[in-house]
């Protein structure tokens, strides 16, 4: 089989099996499992999987940088904070992770709910300035551009100071193996901080990034209340999450 359809047949893999497995790849095509983690490793150059030990995964597009990621399922967006606002009740305080899906949950706040929104993201501060009854506390570090969130030592300290009721937390992907996971180390950690000074911990999860994984996990699941998605019921992953105890929460 010639490299280019090695390719293909990676690919088809990854889009209706979710993932690859280089040992049963080398045995049905009769190559070298050296072979199929070379091509593995061309792909993953191009961004098209996200390798893991044994093989690669189908690469999260939430990757792009934050202006390319507005332009990427709005409406799935809107679906998933339109859902997520609901958990939100009069009073309480919500710690509001960054991103463009916390950016559209900021939007969907209505105007005569009181809350106190906890977040590291100036961007979602900024949507909020006008809210006639929202109170704002921005957590400061240093500012990781491609999320524009701030992040690192300082971030994390900041956030070990607050408690919420309620964390509503972004990720790049969600697979029932790698779990939840997001494109940075810096990233994932003040993640993991946010979500460990609230007493419940939702994630938001538009469709595309369900069965897709990126290089840094942020929390297993049982370290979460639940999913928040527009994504089809019936995807492969949801019915292994759910299989599994996840609870899931439909969008849209």
């Amino acid at each position: 089989m010639l490299a280019a359809e090695r390719r293909d047949h990676l690919l088809e893999l990854l889009a209706t099996e979710g993932k690859v497995v280089a040992k049963d790849v080398a045995a049905a095509l009769g190559i070298s499992e050296d072979s199929v983690r070379r091509d593995l490793r061309d792909l993953a150059a191009e961004g098209l999987c996200q390798r893991v030990y044994g093989g690669a995964l189908p690469a999260s597009p939430a990757m792009a940088g934050y202006a390319e990621r507005q332009s990427v399922t709005p409406g799935g967006k809107r679906k998933v904070a339109a859902a997520a606002v609901e958990l939100i009740r009069p009073g309480s305080a919500l710690i509001l992770d960054g991103g463009t899906t916390a950016l559209a949950v900021a939007g969907l706040l209505p105007a005569d709910l009181d809350c106190t929104v906890i977040t590291h993201s100036p961007t979602v501060v900024a949507a909020l300035l006008e809210h006639p009854r929202a109170e704002l506390f921005l957590l400061g570090g240093r500012v990781f551009k491609h999320s524009a969130v701030a992040c690192g030592a300082a971030a994390v300290e900041a956030a070990q100071n607050v408690s919420a009721d309620l964390c509503l937390l972004g990720v790049t992907g969600v697979h029932p193996e790698a779990g939840l996971t997001t494109g940075d180390a810096d990233e994932a950690a003040m993640k993991r901080a946010l979500a460990g000074r609230a007493a419940e911990t939702w994630i938001l999860a538009s469709a595309e990034k369900i069965g897709a994984a990126s290089p840094f996990r942020v929390l297993p699941w049982d370290r979460v209340t639940g999913l928040i998605t527009d994504a089809a019921p019936d995807h492969p992953a949801l019915e292994r999450l759910a299989a599994a105890g996840v609870e899931i929460r439909p969008a849209g």
